[in-house]
């Protein structure tokens, strides 16, 4: 860690007691409103600086919106080994996807989402899949949420505005593609391969970066069902389904639609068994 800028960190240092005065509150768009641009270095700039002021012995605090936590490792500049890229991606297996928080579910994280979305690429039906460079959707899938890592699952309900989660997660890429990979033998080109993967799913213009945002959005779905279940149909999570009318592709509809007919199946049976028990209580103890 030898490329400390102390004067960075005195950046951040005022950048962090800015976001902290806001710190209590979850609320994001609060954050925005105090502070229309809640941190002045990028988000890789960040990382990087968070872990110098950790060594510096720093008393860090994350901001919310970016949603950057403590290390246990530090991640030297430019490093020559992809070992501290691979260090970062356990993130994902840690870092919970936020959606599902406001109805008090710690669930997933973000790598059990990609997870299951790379292994439903593979399995695309026909003709779709004659049509589709499949290995790399299902990279493609591996790789759409890997900036995640650092800013968080930055949902709608935060109120960060679309292009600024954009410009977080780009910085981000470029600073776990170019700074993390950069100088290795032949990972300038495998990160800057990353990096177009990751554009091509932003810019959503490919059939297969289509594709993977319909399967992105088909997962959600599947998920949601899956916690209702789980939680004895207690939680109706139904809100999550608006993503529905955002797929694109019939294949994907057809899948969609299998699941909610099994997801109305459900919640019909349940419903079902919901009157049966309010009635037999209605009944006198003699006839029960």
């Amino acid at each position: 860690m030898s490329d400390i800028n102390p004067e960075a960190c005195d950046g951040l240092r005022s950048s962090i007691s800015q976001g902290d005065k806001s710190a209590s509150s979850r609320s994001s768009s609060a954050t925005l409103a105090a502070n229309k641009e809640p941190w002045s270095v990028s988000a890789g700039e960040h990382f990087f600086l968070h872990q110098a002021l950790l060594l510096l012995g720093g008393d860090v605090r994350a901001d919310e919106n970016l949603e950057v936590s403590k290390l246990p490792f530090p991640i030297p500049a430019n490093p020559t080994s992809p070992v501290p890229f691979f260090h970062l991606l356990e993130r994902l297996k840690t870092t919970k996807r936020e959606g599902w928080r406001r109805y008090g579910i710690v669930g997933e994280s973000i790598s059990d989402h990609m997870y299951r979305m790379a292994i439903i690429t593979m399995l695309a039906p026909e003709p779709l899949a004659s049509t589709l460079n499949i290995p790399h959707c299902t990279k493609m899938a591996l790789v759409h949420d890997m900036a995640e890592s650092l800013v968080g699952d930055i949902t709608p309900v935060d109120n960060v505005p679309t292009v600024e989660k954009h410009r977080r997660e780009a910085e981000t890429m470029d600073f776990m593609t170019g700074t993390l990979l950069g100088k290795l033998s032949q990972g300038f080109d495998q990160g800057q391969g990353l990096r177009e993967i990751f554009r091509e799913y932003e810019d959503s213009k490919t059939k297969e970066s289509v594709f993977v945002h319909d399967i992105d959005k088909m997962e959600l779905v599947l998920q949601m069902m899956e916690y209702e279940r789980q939680n004895q149909a207690k939680l109706d999570l139904s809100e999550f389904l608006e993503v529905v009318q955002k797929i694109q592709l019939e294949e994907v509809k057809e899948w969609c639609a299998e699941i909610i007919n099994e997801r109305d199946e459900y919640w019909s049976s349940k419903r079902s068994q919901a009157s049966i028990l309010e009635a037999r209580e209605m009944l006198p103890e003699s006839l029960d």
